[in-house]
């Protein structure tokens, strides 16, 4: 359970730094203001970066959680819907082959008998 506990804890870690709305960007600048940390001349642009900021930790959060699950769908051998597609690709293809051989097959025994029976 504390595994469990530890990985919400970095959820709501990412969550803080992923999901910063305007006002809480403008809070955090606006206390900068107050303690003298921030000149209120930079405020407004402060506050665009922290959101800016906040947009890309966003964009790599979800790409690196994007491979991680492909990584462990990988190794487990799970079917992705392109190896499904692949593999209805080459079903698909060997039926059409399939379907093909028989009838020339059958075409090939048609013309056998009566190719004898004109050698006759």
């Amino acid at each position: 359970m504390a595994t469990n506990d530890r990985w919400q804890e970095y959820l709501d870690a990412g969550k803080t730094w992923t999901d910063l709305t305007r006002a809480q960007a403008e809070k955090v600048v606006s206390d900068l203001v107050k303690a003298g940390d921030l000149q209120q001349k930079r405020a407004k642009k402060a506050v665009d970066e922290l959101l800016e900021r906040s947009r890309k930790n966003a964009d790599e959060l979800r790409k690196l959680v994007r491979h991680e699950l492909q990584s462990q769908i990988s190794a487990l051998g799970i079917a992705t819907k392109d190896d499904l597609a692949r593999l209805e690709r080459k079903l698909s293809k060997g039926t059409s082959t399939a379907k093909s051989a028989p009838k020339k097959a059958a075409a090939a025994k048609k013309a056998s008998p009566s190719s004898s029976a004109a050698g006759a």
